[in-house]
């Protein structure tokens, strides 16, 4: 008896130690997710060049999958329906307080870490500041993008002085949309406004300096996962030929990666707070 019983224990232990080594080993393939930035093929394309280049950096099976919007990026992430994705702050802000997703890196756009969002209006509009869109229209992009509405706010203009406001998803769209003067004015991050200004947009507010997008880990993803892939996003520099490439699909003004932590973000969950509750 007390023979069988030490060997009952062992093979506890061992299969303890087994289910640990496989707990600790990569998965057999990592998802990639992302905020809408575009309609899913467009999102496809993006991320395909960056999808390649970790795979072959890290050695690990890197996919995408595309998310219609900013709440799908963050559930699929938190469901390990991905385990690595491309979030706007609001989202990873979502995303670690629900399920402790952990921020990995974080990109440097045109030499800075942080990011700016842009109020622009079409470049023949009479609108000059802020205050001239009380009883105009305006175009945001997801009714999550907490941080849009915190910064229109905070530039002077109350949500209910405004006539009317649509939520267009995809920033591309709210350019569009202000170009064509189906809206007054719209609110676009700095890198989309420099790729649409040319067109046609004029910017009457610029947002102090932001906390900037990032991607974001799965809590459940190996260390040693996690710190291969943070290494490879730190080799990306546009200083490469090929890795601006990669980058460019990406955004146009990212220059490279760098480390990011939770407290980066601070900030943001204080702009975004008041906000919070009358979006639930």
């Amino acid at each position: 008896m007390k023979y069988s019983l030490t060997r009952w224990i062992m093979t506890l232990a061992l299969s303890a130690f087994s289910v640990s080594l496989l707990a600790a080993e990569d998965p057999e393939e990592i998802f990639l997710g992302s905020v809408a930035m575009d309609v899913p093929a467009a999102m496809v394309q993006r991320m395909a060049p960056l999808t390649q280049y970790l795979s072959k950096k890290t050695g690990l099976r890197v996919s995408f999958r595309a998310s219609p919007n900013l709440g799908s990026s963050v559930t699929e992430l938190g469901k390990e329906f991905t385990h690595i994705a491309y979030l706007t702050p609001v989202a990873y802000i979502e995303a670690h307080d629900k399920y402790n997703a952990k921020p990995l890196v974080s990109p440097i756009t045109h030499g800075k870490s942080t990011f700016n969002l842009i109020i622009a209006v079409n470049k023949d509009s009479p609108i000059k500041t802020p205050q001239d869109l009380k009883g105009k229209t305006f175009a945001f992009g997801d009714p999550k993008a907490l941080l849009q509405r915190a910064v229109v706010v905070g530039s002077g203009v109350k949500m209910e002085e405004l006539s009317r406001y649509n939520f267009l998803n995809h920033y591309d769209n709210i350019a569009k949309a202000v170009l064509n003067k189906d809206f007054d004015a719209g609110i676009l991050k700095d890198t989309i406004y420099e790729e649409f200004a040319p067109k046609g947009l004029r910017k009457i507010y610029t947002s102090a300096p932001l906390s900037s997008y990032l991607f974001a880990v799965s809590d459940r993803l190996p260390p040693a996962t996690v710190k291969k892939l943070q290494a490879a996003f730190l080799e990306l520099k546009a200083s490469n030929p090929e890795h601006k490439a990669i980058l460019r699909e990406l955004d146009q003004g990212y220059d490279g990666f760098e480390p990011t932590e939770d407290k980066d973000y601070d900030a943001i969950r204080k702009l975004i707070a008041p906000f919070q509750q009358t979006s639930k």
